[in-house]
């Protein structure tokens, strides 16, 4: 199976799939964008309109994910966005960590076909789920490799909805992304560079 059919795959196995929950939301929310894309951006959950449409990132929150990514000549097109879980909780509220571990498998795959150079965690539950001992607030706008993956974390779009002080701080950590690639380019092509040690990059 190619990289497009195995990708047709898992998007259908993800809106056909049921878990806790499937029966509270309209519809379950695959992530979309290029699989060829360098970064994938992984979120928390669907919201409001993502549930409605069935697409991630298309709120409010998502059009400030989309002003921030222009101001580095990228659109949505260009990149790969998904979530940690792939239907909306009851009230938006925050996944059960139960929750979380239904979709891992979802997310694994989508990462393991994409194998992103760069995986960019927006806000604390992604972070979480990755990087268990860290906080957003400290790590935000660093990167941090763990194993054969590079981390990046920002604050969730939604956070600068909630404050917009925090949506200079998301564009500037969103304008460190094409720095961060070409370094990671750099390193991959240093010899000396061993892809399983861990720690932060920059």
């Amino acid at each position: 199976m190619d990289r497009a059919a195995e990708f047709k795959q898992l998007v259908e196995d993800i809106k056909q799939h049921h878990c806790s929950l499937r029966d509270g939301c309209i519809q379950a929310v695959p992530g979309e964008g290029n699989i060829d894309s360098p970064v994938v951006f992984i979120g928390e959950g669907p919201g409001k309109t993502e549930d409605e449409l069935g697409r991630p990132f298309v709120g409010a929150a998502g059009k400030l994910l989309d002003e921030g990514l222009a101001q580095i000549d990228m659109q949505r097109e260009d990149v790969y966005i998904t979530n940690v879980v792939k239907c909306r909780p009851p009230g938006n509220r925050d996944p059960l960590a139960s929750e979380v571990a239904e979709h891992k498998p979802f997310l694994e795959r989508e990462l393991e076909l994409i194998q992103p150079k760069l995986i960019v965690l927006l806000g604390r539950h992604a972070l979480q789920w990755f990087l268990p001992n860290e906080k957003i607030s400290s790590l935000r706008g660093t990167a941090k490799r763990q194993g054969n993956r590079i981390f990046f974390a920002m604050y969730h779009p939604a956070a600068a909805l909630y404050d917009p002080r925090l949506k200079d701080t998301l564009f500037s950590d969103i304008k460190k992304i094409p720095v961060l690639l070409q370094k990671i380019d750099e390193l991959q092509n240093d010899a000396s560079f061993s892809p399983q040690s861990q720690g932060a990059l920059f």
